[in-house]
């Protein structure tokens, strides 16, 4: 086992496929809350167009609690604004509620082929992430493992377009699908290698339209996986592969496609897709963040980290998005158990 000073270290060095001790805690999606907006005075439908705003709530999670990162940004809108679709925000709404995208471009694979250019990162919130990440660099400098985030090109193709049209392709027009998908791939590395370049240590590459929830085993190894693949292969920094739902038909695929790691949620259990996978693997996971961090007791949520710890895991890392409203209490636990949990 490796001891390491920093949590950036920590989560790098785990990363890397070395043995931590005790497991980093820490999460390659979306982790801000509401204890973290108060204490700024900050809405949450404010900061997600301004950088100095969301620099300083990203940073709270890990000012209040320890938790081993800071990821940005907070909501699944930007490669498709950059791809000229619109987002809404929410401005005058008080409620918790995620940016979506309230116009969405639809682009075919001819038109998505002329984005794919360096003018592509002057488009929507590119620039903006690039201040972002240099604002928490020079806050934090090298304590903490800055994360962003990227959607798999299925994902993708859902925020740009309508989903259902892609289930049907995925099914009965694969050979099209795959040319769609790579398009959006060679999208999705530019962007990352741009984020990369703005000084994040780790990427998420989140996958979650192409859950085995929705798409056979064979769908993903023939039309998702490719994607995926040359996206793993484009970029230079560790990467993670997250999927959502059930994945236990298709861990040891995902463990295949070239990623730093794999993150499961709690539809998976994490026992067994330890053994699918083997002991070389770096896996993450896999608490449900809402059962447990939202809605559970203090203890409920130690005893389920502590078993994780005990299942495999790599670290622990959230399933989904931290929902913001996660009880304190549960956050504390959820630190204290990842470092009180020690397997040999």
């Amino acid at each position: 086992m490796v001891e390491t000073a920093t949590a950036r270290d920590r989560v790098l060095n785990m990363l890397k496929g070395e043995k931590v001790s005790p497991v980093p805690c820490f999460s390659g999606v979306g982790n801000v809350t509401t204890k973290g907006l108060d204490k700024l005075g900050y809405r949450f439908a404010d900061v997600h167009k301004d950088a100095k705003m969301m620099a300083e709530s990203a940073m709270t999670t890990w000012e209040l609690y320890g938790f081993e990162c800071v990821v940005v940004p907070f909501d699944l809108c930007l490669e498709a604004e950059a791809l000229g679709c619109v987002m809404n925000p929410y401005a005058d709404s008080d409620d918790l509620l995620y940016p979506t995208i309230k116009e969405k471009s639809k682009q075919t694979v001819e038109q998505l082929r002329q984005f794919a250019t360096p003018d592509l990162l002057t488009k929507g919130r590119i620039p903006m992430m690039k201040e972002v990440v240099k604002i928490i660099r020079a806050k934090l400098g090298d304590q903490v493992a800055i994360g962003s985030y990227l959607l798999g090109p299925f994902t993708l193709g859902g925020q740009i377009g309508e989903l259902e049209p892609l289930l049907k392709s995925s099914f009965k027009k694969p050979e099209e699908m795959l040319e769609y998908l790579d398009a959006l791939a060679d999208i999705i590395v530019i962007i990352g290698r741009e984020l990369q370049a703005s000084g994040v240590d780790f990427l998420s590459v989140r996958e979650m339209g192409a859950t085995t929830d929705v798409l056979s085993p064979r769908v993903f190894k023939k039309v998702i996986a490719p994607g995926l693949r040359k996206i793993s292969e484009g970029l230079a920094s560790p990467a993670i592969l997250h999927i959502c739902g059930s994945v236990m038909p298709i861990v040891k695929d995902m463990a295949d496609l070239g990623y730093a790691a794999i993150s499961i949620d709690s539809k998976t259990p994490m026992k067994e897709a330890r053994e699918a996978v083997g002991p070389d693997t770096v896996i993450l996971g896999n608490i449900n963040p809402f059962a447990n961090l939202n809605d559970g007791t203090a203890d409920d949520c130690y005893n389920v980290v502590a078993q994780c710890v005990k299942d495999g895991v790599n670290a622990i890392h959230p399933g989904c998005d931290i929902w913001p409203t996660a009880k304190p209490e549960n956050m504390e636990a959820m630190m204290r158990a990842s470092r009180e949990t020690v397997v040999e």
